[in-house]
């Protein structure tokens, strides 16, 4: 009765689900875009205003807060309604790409990349939390292929476009570019979405929660992207983050389990497909974004390739992701579950990894095939997880069921990039001896694929080769938790 009581019927006829699809598409688009586009520009950003200390941060400041404010716009849109939450994001994140644009000093432009962050938390969460409220579950993986398909666009024309702006007009255009798209997002968003419903509640805010959660979790972000960026685990700076971000979390988990309405309420980690369906978002993030960084980096070192070059290794991954997001959304809706497909899609993601591994520098067509496989398999949990999820919670809990999906996803590929990061850095410091003391993974690797010997290079091979076949090793966790996940079937108009 609980549940009943918290969603009014809907005051307007329900939106026709293709037209708020635009709107929000645009929405997650413009999200995903703004993670990829900016880091060609940083050499001309940190050209033009001179300053290095803080260059790391136009990147880190925009993940960071757009990972802390997801969960926080999951509960606010299950309190207020879920227009008015999309609504504001994407203006923030429109206003916020004026003043990136606009910005005199680095100061100012990490600033406003943490309000754009702000903003994109908002519309890439928000946006799926809508799709649940008007389709039905049968019926949601098929929407959510089309939201990753938006993810894969981006990954693919963030770069270059962030190139082609940044070559020919300016870095500042990197930010402009986003004003036209977010004012349409806003318009056709503001006009599709009136008939969403509204809570029939008085929102009670869990102030304290928030603070615990914004602090326990800005902490851990905080420690895993300096070591993402060659930092030590055990440097002391890093263990009293760690530390803080511990004690924080503990406080947060105390004080939701005692507020009368939680941020995130812990009843929601008891429900076992909800848990679960979370931890799977987590590792097919982990290995997708841990490998979308040393991919490029084991073929520039191997065979002393461009960066350009790299790059289009990338590509068969871009591609896949949507192929399997697509076809898994359309046998979601005719099969009614979601666990044959993420089982399928987890068992899919080590094999291709191990291919990976096993593939010699110079066998590009099998290192692509591998590449596409492991798109594929990502595409095929990525959606039907978040439904999982979904369809595992209370309607009044859609929003934060929603939203911890996103989060976890975000601290899946933050902890993989690090992880890895942190592995390649302890495999290569052997070979560069004392030279490479205080050095970063990534200058490490252009000091020793540098010297050009061919047995470097080999020796350089074999330690990408471990590093894949250690991220596979993840892959087999996963899947244990996918075969652990029930095999609920969905509502929906297909099956009834």
């Amino acid at each position: 009765m609980k549940g009943s009581a918290v969603l009014n019927t809907f005051s307007e006829p329900r939106p026709a689900v293709r037209t708020v699809l635009v709107g929000l598409m645009l929405a997650i688009f413009l999200g995903a875009l703004d993670q990829t586009i900016v880091a060609v520009s940083l050499p001309a950003i940190s050209a033009g205003f001179g300053d290095f200390d803080l260059l790391a941060w136009v990147i880190s400041g925009y993940m960071v807060a757009m990972t802390i404010s997801m969960p926080i716009y999951g509960k606010l849109g299950d309190l207020y309604g879920r227009r008015v939450l999309i609504l504001f994001a994407i203006g923030l994140f429109t206003a916020a790409s004026l003043l990136c644009g606009a910005a005199q000093s680095m100061e100012q432009l990490v600033i406003a990349r943490v309000l754009q962050g702000i903003g994109a938390g908002g519309m890439m969460s928000v946006s799926q939390a809508i799709i649940g409220d008007i389709v039905p579950p049968r019926e949601r993986g098929r929407y959510q292929g089309y939201f990753s398909s938006m993810y894969a666009i981006a990954s693919i024309a963030g770069p270059v476009l962030g190139g082609l702006l940044t070559e020919y007009l300016s870095w500042r255009w990197v930010f402009l570019i986003n004003l036209p798209v977010g004012l349409v997002a806003l318009a056709v968003s503001r006009q599709t979405l009136r008939g969403l419903p509204v809570p029939g509640r008085k929102p009670v805010i869990d102030y304290l929660g928030t603070v615990l959660m914004i602090a326990g979790l800005g902490s851990l972000l905080l420690a895993i992207t300096e070591v993402g960026q060659g930092a030590r685990w055990n440097d002391p700076q890093m263990l009293g983050l760690l530390t803080a971000a511990l004690v924080l979390i503990v406080l947060f988990v105390v004080q939701e389990r005692r507020a009368p309405e939680p941020l995130v309420p812990m009843q929601l980690f008891g429900i076992r497909a909800a848990t679960l369906s979370w931890l799977i978002g987590f590792f097919a993030s982990f290995q997708v974004i841990s490998l979308s960084v040393l991919v490029p980096l084991r073929f520039q070192s191997v065979t002393g390739a461009g960066a350009d070059s790299a790059a289009l290794h990338l590509l068969p991954l871009a591609m896949g992701v949507p192929i399997g997001a697509y076809c898994c959304g359309r046998l979601t809706a005719v099969l009614g579950r979601y666990k044959p497909q993420i089982v399928a899609g987890a068992l899919l993601t080590p094999c291709a990894i191990v291919g990976l591994a096993l593939a010699t520098p110079d066998a590009y067509l099998f290192s692509g095939l591998c590449m596409l496989l492991t798109g594929i398999a990502a595409g095929t949990q990525f959606p039907t997880s978040l439904v999982a999820a979904q369809s595992a919670v209370d309607t009044r809990f859609l929003g934060v069921a929603t939203s911890n999906i996103t989060l976890f996803r975000s601290l899946g590929g933050a902890v993989g990039i690090a992880l890895m990061s942190a592995l390649l850095l302890a495999m290569l410091q052997p070979l560069a001896g004392d030279a490479g003391q205080g050095l970063s993974a990534s200058a490490l690797l252009e000091s020793l694929s540098g010297a050009g010997h061919e047995a470097q290079r080999l020796v350089l091979d074999r330690v990408f080769s471990h590093l894949f076949l250690i991220n596979a090793g993840f892959g087999v966790l996963a899947l244990l938790l996918a075969l652990a996940l029930p095999n609920h079937a969905l509502r929906g108009r297909t099956g009834g």
